[in-house]
């Protein structure tokens, strides 16, 4: 995979993203001349990730730079690429890039009439903004778009992803959506569940400072890292196991002290009973149960 040559690399804007993927792109010896920066928080990390970097509007940013990295909410990215498009900021034989994980390169069109190499970069992992995400990004793999039949595009998206020590995985501009919301199913849903099961341990005592978290990490992190090693074939616990009284008792404690989780206990181990019996952990003869066990009402007394 050929090296990109030394870029100017203007960010817009100084976010969680932008921040940390402009200092990743200047480590592999390219140059972030300009960044765009409003909020505090996004001045903070700027001075903090592009020490030295001038802050300037976006068009300004944009013209001087020979990469424009965008990284903006996906309901703002449009907008940005039209203004910029209609400020004379694009040019050709610039490269655009964008970081939404739901968008392809379609929502760069503007930039592609101005002569501009369209690329989407979206890197999958979650950010803070901070110094330590710049190691995370090497560890990570990043979905890259780029025009259908355009091998020259795809190799530079991919040898940027390269050049910041990451994994380029290609996605292709139909997909991009089913993509994107299979991340956000993942980690998203995750970080909730997670939060939910945190307050549920503090609601049955364990209330010291930080002690749930304590508590549930070794299993959750184990769970993850078996998932993740053998898949289905790692599924535990009542469901799985065919143990229904248990699981009606779930319903029942769930009814009683946690009302508003019970819908999202009851969709999610319905969907744990369905791969534990692909899986052939759970016997076609438990299956009833355990949906009848779900599916059953708390005692009113308890609700």
């Amino acid at each position: 995979m050929s090296r990109p040559a030394r870029l100017r690399v203007g960010v817009v804007s100084a976010g969680r993203v932008g921040a940390v993927l402009g200092a990743a792109l200047g480590r592999a010896g390219h140059t972030v001349t300009a960044a765009a920066a409003v909020s505090r928080e996004s001045l903070r990390r700027a001075e903090e990730l592009l020490p030295g970097t001038p802050i300037r509007p976006p068009d300004e940013v944009a013209a001087n730079a020979d990469l424009v990295l965008l990284a903006l909410p996906d309901d703002r990215l449009a907008g940005m690429v039209r203004g910029l498009a209609a400020a004379g900021a694009l040019r050709p034989g610039q490269i655009v890039v964008h970081t939404s994980g739901a968008n392809g390169v379609g929502v760069l069109q503007p930039a592609v009439d101005a002569g501009a190499l369209a690329l989407a970069m979206h890197p999958v992992m979650t950010f803070t903004g901070r110094a330590e995400d710049l190691h995370r990004v090497a560890t990570c793999s990043f979905g890259v778009t780029a025009a259908d039949g355009d091998e020259v595009a795809w190799s530079v998206a991919e040898a940027l992803v390269v050049e910041v020590g990451a994994e380029p995985v290609r996605i292709a501009e139909a997909t991009r959506p089913l993509y994107h919301t299979a991340l956000s199913h993942g980690a998203n849903h995750l970080m909730t569940l997670v939060g939910d099961c945190a307050d549920l341990l503090r609601e049955a005592g364990v209330t010291a400072p930080g002690l749930a978290e304590r508590v549930i990490a070794p299993l959750l992190s184990a769970a993850l890292d078996n998932a993740l090693r053998h898949g289905d074939r790692a599924l535990t616990g009542p469901v799985a196991r065919g143990d229904s009284g248990t699981v009606a008792k779930h319903v029942d404690v769930l009814g009683e002290h946690a009302p508003d989780l019970l819908p999202a206990y009851r969709a999610l181990a319905a969907r744990t009973a369905d791969r534990a019996g692909a899986a052939g952990l759970l016997r076609p003869d438990q299956l009833p149960d355990v949906l009848a066990a779900l599916d059953h009402e708390p005692p009113q007394e308890q609700r």
